[in-house]
C-alpha cells in the first residue's frame, strides 16, 4: 500500500486532460508530444524510475486524453484498484498550429511515481514514445506555476495531513460514524461482486489493512464517474467529506447493480428448461417492459422468410440460407451480428437464382438495322457481331466467345455492347473497372470484415434483377493490382465459361452460376491487358473514324442529338454540311467523334442564348397549328403579334416549340464558328511550316487515343561528339535515337555527309534530337526511320517533303522492321492532310483493315531498307543511294 512520502517543494507538471489522477489508483500512459516525452525523460527516464512528478487535471472544451474502457469494479479492487488505464498525454496538442494554446489549470493535484517505464520509437517517423505505469501518492495545492524548457514545473505544497493530525481526526466521532457507513457499503458491495463473479477475496484484504481515508479513494479511482465528480473527490481535502461522498459513490453503483439483478431475476422466473435457448430475447423483453416499448420485430422476420421462399434457390443455397435464418431469429436487433446477418439474407433472397429475362426470337434483319440505326461505319466489327447473333440464334445455350471491343475513346465501345443487349432483348448492366485495384471488387469482402459488401457481379446481378444480362465491363485494362490483390487475375474465372458456373462471391459464400450472363468487355488498349487474361476474350479492334465518317455521323446522329438536348430544332439551328467540315478539319483531330459533339454543342448553346434573349414579339406563321386554350376569350387573327398565350396542360412538347419558333432559322457560317468557338486550332499548312527548316522530320506514332503526328527536330551545335535527347523520352526510343546516330555516323562516307580528310561526322559538334510536346511521354521502336531521315537532313541542309510521313523500326544493318498500329497511323496521317506515307514493306498485310476511302487519298511508299526510305523523303530522291552499298 502507499506509504507516506516526502515530496519535494518544486515538481515537474504533467497535464491530464479531462482526466484526474486519485491517490491509491494505478494508471498506464502513453507519451507522444514532444513536452510530454521530454519530462519523462529528464524526470523519471534518467532517474531509473525514482522520480516523482505532478499529475494535474486541465479542463477545456473537447477532451483530448480518452481512458480505455476499464473492468468491473469487482477485478479492480481486487487488484488494488488499479485502473489498467492506457491514456495519451497529449495535452499540448490543444489548439490549432498556430493558434495560442489556453489551458485551464486546476489548482490540486497528485503526486505520482513510476511503477514501469518503456522506451518505443516509431517507424517511419523515428518519433520517441513512452508508455509510463503511474501510482498515485498523494494530494497537493500548486502556488506557482512556471516552465522549464518544453514542460511545465510548479512550486507544491503538500496536502497530506501528519500522523498526529490523522490520530486526531480518528477520535472524531462523526469520522468514527462515517467510517462504519463507508466499510458498511463497500463490505455490501463486495458481497454482491461475489454471488454475481465469483471474486473479491482479495478485495475483503484491502478493508482490512488500508486506513479507510485511503480506501475512500481507492474505490472511486474503480468507478467511471464524470470529470466534475472527479474533481469533486480530489478537492475532498477534508477526510470526512471525502468519506461521505465515496459512501455516497459506492451506494451509487450498488444500486444500479441491484437494479440490472432484479431485471435478471424477472426474466429467469418466467423461464422453463424448453426456453433456455430464449434467454436473451427474454431479457430484452422485460427491458422493454420497463421502458413501455413492445415492438417487435418477428413480423419482419417472417416476411424475410417468405422472399427467400420465393427466390427459387437451388437446394443447397436454400440448406445454407436456412441455417442462417435460424441464426438470426435467436438475435436481437441490438445484437452486434444482427444487422449484417439480415442484410446478408436480404441479399440472397434478392439475386435471381432463377429469373431470366425472356428472350425475343432473333431477327437477324431487324438486329443488323439497329445497328446500321445505331452507328455508322464499322462494318467489320457489325458482321463480327451479327455473327456472334446468328450462333445464338442457332444454339441459345452455346457458350459463345467474350467479345473485347479495343479501341480509342469515342468510337461507340460502350453503345455497341447496349445494342448487342437490344437485339436479344437482355437487360444491360454495365460495370466500370477504371481504376480498381482491390480484387474484392470483383470477388467481394469477406464477411468478416466491417463494412464488407458484395463484389460488383453480385451487387449489378442484384440490381439488374436477372440471371442472364448483357454485362458490360468498361475499361478492362485499366485495373491495377497492389497488396488487395489484382482483379485481373479474379476476372479469369468470371470470363472462364467452364468455371464460371460456380462463381463463388467471398461476401456470398455459396456458388452462383454466371454462365447465363453474356460478358462484353471494352478498352482503350490491349498491351496493359494480362496475357492469362486476354487469351479468354476475343479481341475486336475499333480503328477511328476518317473525316468522311465524322460528316455522316455529325448529320445523322450528333446534330439531332445536340439539339434534342438543348431544346432547340431545325427549324431554330441550321448547321451545313460544309461547317460541319470546317469544324471537324480545324477545331477536333481525335479518332471518334466526342470533341466534336462538344464543339456542335457550343454551336447549339450559342444558338439557345440567342432564341431566349428575344425581346421582340414572335409572329405565329400562318402554317402553325394554335394553341386551343379555354382560358382564351377569343381567337387572333393570322400574322397577330401575339404578346402572351396561356399554354394548356395538354399541349406537347412539338406545339410548344411551334409557338415559341422564331421567324427564321439560324444559319451556321465561318464567321459564327470563329466568333463561337474562337480561332481554328489546326490547319493543313502546319506541317509544312514546321518542315521548312533542315533537320525536321514527320513521323506517325500510335496512342491509347489513336494515331498521331510525331514531328522529330535534330540540331548541332560546338561540341564534343555528344548526343543529347529531349521530349521525356522512354528507354527504348533513345535506344532507337542511339542506333540512327550509329547508322547515320557508319555510312557517311558512303552518304556523302563525310569527306575522305574529315570522316569524323561529330567532329568539334554535338547533336540534339528533340520530340515536341515535351509533357507527353514518348516510348516503342517505331520512330528510328524518323530519326534517321531527320539526321541526314540535318547533315546535307536539305528539306525533308512537307507531304510526307514515316514509321518503321530501324536495325543497325539498316533493315526496316515491321511495326504495330498502322490502322491508326494511316488515319492520323490522312487526318492530318499528309499525302505520303511511308511503311515497311512487311505491314503491307496490314493495309486491309485501313478503309478504301483513306487509302485513296494516300500514296502509300513501302520500304525494305534504310535507303528505300531516304530515296522516298526528299524532293528529287536521295542523290547518294548509287554511292550507298545495297
Amino acid at each position: 500500500m502507499v506509504e507516506s512520502v516526502e515530496l519535494p517543494s518544486r515538481l515537474a507538471i504533467l497535464p491530464f486532460r479531462n482526466k484526474v489522477l486519485l491517490p491509491g489508483a494505478i494508471i498506464r500512459i502513453r507519451c507522444t508530444s514532444p513536452s510530454s516525452v521530454k519530462l519523462v525523460e529528464q524526470e523519471l527516464w534518467q532517474r531509473e524510475e525514482k522520480g516523482l512528478i505532478g499529475i494535474l487535471p486541465v479542463r477545456d472544451a473537447a477532451t483530448e486524453v480518452s481512458s480505455a474502457s476499464s473492468p468491473d469494479i469487482g477485478a479492480n479492487l481486487g487488484e488494488r484498484s488499479s485502473k489498467n488505464h492506457e491514456e495519451t498525454s497529449d495535452v499540448h496538442k490543444h489548439g490549432g498550429k498556430n493558434q495560442p494554446e489556453v489551458i485551464h489549470w486546476h489548482n490540486r493535484g497528485v503526486a505520482a511515481r513510476a511503477l514501469h517505464l518503456s522506451r518505443g520509437v516509431e517507424k517511419p517517423s523515428g518519433r520517441v514514445t513512452y508508455i509510463v505505469v503511474l501510482e498515485g501518492l498523494c494530494r497537493f495545492s500548486v502556488q506557482e506555476l512556471s516552465t522549464r524548457g518544453t514542460y511545465y514545473t510548479a512550486r507544491i505544497t503538500s496536502l497530506d495531513m501528519t500522523k498526529v493530525e490523522m490520530d486526531q481526526v480518528e477520535q472524531d466521532p462523526d469520522f468514527i460514524a462515517l467510517s462504519r457507513q463507508f466499510k458498511a457499503t463497500a463490505t455490501e458491495l463486495i458481497s454482491v461482486l461475489e454471488q454475481k463473479q465469483k471474486t473479491g477475496g482479495r478485495t475483503k484484504v484491502l478493508l482490512e489493512t488500508v486506513p479507510v481515508h485511503k480506501l475512500a479513494d481507492i474505490f472511486v479511482a474503480s468507478f467511471e464517474i464524470s470529470f466534475e465528480e472527479q474533481l469533486s473527490m480530489l478537492d475532498s481535502v477534508d477526510v470526512k467529506v471525502r468519506l461521505s461522498r465515496a459512501t455516497e459513490l459506492v451506494d451509487r453503483h450498488l444500486q444500479s447493480i441491484r437494479v440490472a439483478e432484479k431485471i435478471t431475476q424477472k426474466v429467469e422466473g418466467q423461464l422453463s428448461k424448453s426456453q433456455k435457448e430464449f434467454l436473451l430475447r427474454q431479457q430484452m423483453r422485460a427491458i422493454k417492459e420497463e421502458l413501455g416499448d413492445n415492438d417487435d420485430d418477428e413480423d419482419d422476420v417472417a416476411a424475410l422468410e417468405r422472399k427467400m421462399q420465393d427466390a427459387g434457390m437451388p437446394a443447397n443455397i436454400w440448406k445454407h440460407a436456412q441455417r442462417e435464418l435460424k441464426r438470426l431469429k435467436k438475435m436481437q436487433p441490438q445484437q452486434p451480428g444482427y444487422n449484417s446477418s439480415r442484410v446478408y439474407l436480404e441479399l440472397i433472397s434478392d439475386l435471381p437464382w432463377q429469373k431470366a429475362s425472356e428472350e425475343q426470337e432473333l431477327d437477324l434483319k431487324a438486329a443488323k438495322e439497329r445497328l446500321d440505326a445505331d452507328h455508322y461505319g464499322l462494318a467489320k466489327v457489325k458482321q463480327r457481331i451479327i455473327e456472334y447473333l446468328a450462333v445464338r440464334k442457332l444454339k441459345p445455350d452455346a457458350r459463345g466467345p467474350v467479345l473485347c471491343f479495343v479501341g480509342p475513346p469515342g468510337v461507340g465501345k460502350t453503345s455497341l455492347a447496349s445494342s448487342i443487349s437490344a437485339a436479344l432483348g437482355r437487360k444491360f448492366i454495365r460495370i466500370s473497372l477504371g481504376g480498381v485495384k482491390d480484387e474484392a471488387d470483383i470477388r467481394g469482402h469477406r464477411r468478416t470484415y466491417i463494412g464488407s459488401m458484395p463484389g460488383r457481379l453480385i451487387d449489378g446481378l442484384k440490381k439488374v434483377g436477372v440471371c442472364n444480362p448483357v454485362m458490360l465491363l468498361d475499361e478492362v485494362d485499366k485495373t491495377g493490382s497492389d497488396v488487395r490483390g489484382d482483379p485481373a487475375s479474379a476476372l479469369l474465372e468470371v470470363l472462364d465459361p467452364e468455371q464460371n458456373k460456380t462463381f463463388n462471391d467471398h461476401y456470398l459464400n455459396v456458388p452462383f452460376d454466371l454462365s447465363k450472363v453474356i460478358f462484353v468487355a471494352t478498352a482503350n488498349r490491349i498491351q496493359p491487358i494480362p496475357p492469362p487474361l486476354l487469351d479468354r476474350m476475343e479481341v475486336i479492334e475499333l480503328p477511328g473514324y476518317t473525316p468522311e465518317e465524322k460528316l455522316r455521323i455529325a448529320m445523322r446522329h450528333l446534330i439531332p442529338r445536340v439539339l434534342d438536348q438543348h431544346g432547340l430544332s431545325f427549324d431554330v439551328l441550321q448547321v451545313p454540311e460544309d461547317m460541319v467540315k470546317l469544324v471537324i478539319q480545324r477545331y477536333t483531330r481525335e479518332a471518334g467523334v466526342r470533341n466534336l459533339e462538344r464543339n456542335l454543342a457550343a454551336l447549339a448553346r450559342a444558338a439557345a442564348v440567342r432564341v431566349a434573349e428575344q425581346d421582340h414579339a414572335v409572329p405565329l406563321s400562318k402554317d402553325v397549328q394554335r394553341l386551343a386554350s379555354p382560358l382564351l376569350e377569343g381567337r387572333l387573327a393570322d400574322e397577330a403579334e401575339v404578346e402572351m398565350e396561356v399554354i394548356p396542360i395538354g399541349v406537347n412538347n412539338h406545339d410548344i416549340s411551334n409557338a415559341f419558333r422564331v421567324t427564321s432559322p439560324f444559319i451556321v457560317d465561318e464567321s459564327m464558328l470563329e466568333k463561337v468557338l474562337g480561332p481554328p486550332r489546326y490547319d493543313d499548312r502546319e506541317t509544312a511550316d514546321r518542315v521548312s527548316t533542315p533537320g525536321v522530320s514527320v513521323g506517325l506514332v500510335w496512342t491509347s487515343f489513336g494515331g498521331e503526328v510525331q514531328f522529330v527536330e535534330a540540331t548541332a551545335m560546338v561540341g564534343k561528339g555528344d548526343l543529347h535527347l529531349t521530349g521525356q523520352l522512354g528507354d527504348v526510343i533513345k535506344e532507337s535515337a542511339q542506333i540512327a546516330l550509329t547508322w547515320v555516323r557508319a555510312r557517311a562516307t558512303e552518304l556523302k555527309l563525310v569527306t575522305a580528310e574529315k570522316d569524323n561526322l561529330l567532329e568539334g559538334r554535338d547533336i540534339h534530337i528533340h520530340f515536341p510536346a515535351g509533357a507527353v511521354p514518348k516510348d516503342g521502336p517505331s520512330a528510328g526511320v524518323t530519326l534517321v531521315t531527320s539526321l541526314v537532313s540535318l547533315f546535307t541542309q536539305r528539306r525533308v517533303r512537307a507531304d510526307t510521313a514515316m514509321t518503321g523500326e530501324l536495325t543497325l544493318r539498316g533493315l526496316v522492321l515491321p511495326v504495330g498500329g498502322i490502322k491508326d497511323k494511316v488515319l492520323a496521317a490522312h487526318r492530318c492532310g499528309i499525302k505520303r506515307v511511308i511503311l515497311p514493306e512487311r505491314n503491307i498485310k496490314d493495309l486491309v483493315e485501313v478503309p478504301s476511302a483513306v487509302l485513296s487519298g494516300l500514296e502509300i511508299l513501302l520500304a525494305k531498307r534504310m535507303e528505300d526510305v531516304l530515296e522516298q523523303a526528299f524532293e528529287g530522291g536521295c542523290p547518294w543511294r548509287q554511292h550507298s552499298k545495297l
